[in-house]
């Protein structure tokens, strides 16, 4: 990128190889994860400001020098054939795991383990409300409070997303595309408030995901897809004992007690027991990454969507 704007931004050059700094190991790329906060990044919109040129990209899969497969977070220049990454936020790759289901939980599988069980603090018998069910970070949250023992109410667009979320195991799916009516249809499908929920799209459905969360409940923001960054009714979270928080990942990064390797051992251990199911939207070319952003724009894509650095 050496200007911010839509898809057409990201262009494939030839760029020097990346010094890594101290504590870094520079990895070869396998696959490069794609997420909606490179859409952020690339439209200038994103928590952390970037410096332009600039090489999107926070989630890779990739070989160490003697030869060992990790995914690693890296704080952009994920989409490229070579990447440093810093020691403490790569991990070894099972061999019961492949590229493919690995290059999903770095970013994604840590951010929806960490909004259900830290932030959240989901426990069994409690009701969720999770959006963008048939996405990256979504498909992975409606398993894991699944599996928590957790009631799922599951927000998506299309029909064909919402059987998706219910074949996760969410307990019920709800049409999150008409804002209109959304916390009348939460609250039906809980039958009653919810104890907790996720959001990221902002704006009306923020208040209206908000109206559904019962007393002493939780509501957890994790992003702004719509583009809206409305104030929080504080009335309303008086009247409810309402606790909101906003979460981050890469504010974990520096977490000496290790969150991030606990949670990686048990998603590598989910997915490699086969009680994780990792949605993929496809794996496309490095040159085609103009075109799954594209996709993520549209919101028409389901899954995580990976770049193939070798093609």
């Amino acid at each position: 990128m050496r200007e911010f704007g839509g898809p057409e931004v990201l262009r494939l050059e030839e760029v020097p190889d990346p010094e890594p700094a101290r504590g870094q190991t520079l990895l070869d790329v396998r696959l490069a994860g794609v997420n909606y906060a490179d859409v952020h990044v690339r439209g200038n919109t994103y928590l952390a400001p970037v410096e332009l040129p600039y090489i999107p990209g926070n989630e890779v899969v990739g070989t160490t020098v003697d030869g060992r497969r990790v995914v690693a977070l890296t704080q952009g220049g994920g989409y490229a054939q070579k990447v440093a990454a810093h020691r403490r936020l790569q991990w070894e790759i099972p061999d019961e795991v492949t590229d493919e289901q690995a290059v999903s939980l770095a970013l994604q599988g840590n951010s929806a383990y960490h909004l259900l069980f830290t932030v959240a603090q989901i426990v069994k018998g409690q009701t969720v409300v999770i959006p963008a069910a048939a996405g990256g970070v979504g498909s992975l949250a409606v398993q894991l409070a699944h599996r928590a023992g957790a009631r799922v109410v599951a927000l998506a667009g299309t029909g064909e997303k919402r059987r998706l979320a219910l074949e996760l195991g969410a307990d019920a799916a709800v049409d999150s595309c008409e804002e209109d009516g959304l916390t009348e249809r939460i609250l039906e499908a809980a039958g009653g408030p919810v104890h907790a929920a996720l959001e990221m799209t902002g704006g009306r459905t923020l208040r209206q995901t908000l109206d559904a969360v019962g007393p002493r409940g939780r509501l957890v923001v994790y992003g702004f897809a719509g583009g809206q960054l409305a104030d929080v009714p504080v009335h309303k979270l008086l009247q409810k004992s309402v606790t909101v928080a906003g979460f981050w990942l890469p504010h974990l990064y520096t977490d000496r007690t290790l969150p991030l390797a606990a949670s990686m051992r048990q998603l590598f251990d989910a997915v490699g027991n086969g009680t994780l199911r990792i949605v993929t939207g496809g794996t496309y070319p490095l040159a085609d990454a103009a075109k799954v952003h594209h996709v993520l724009n549209s919101r028409t894509g389901t899954g995580k969507f990976s770049l193939d650095t070798s093609e």
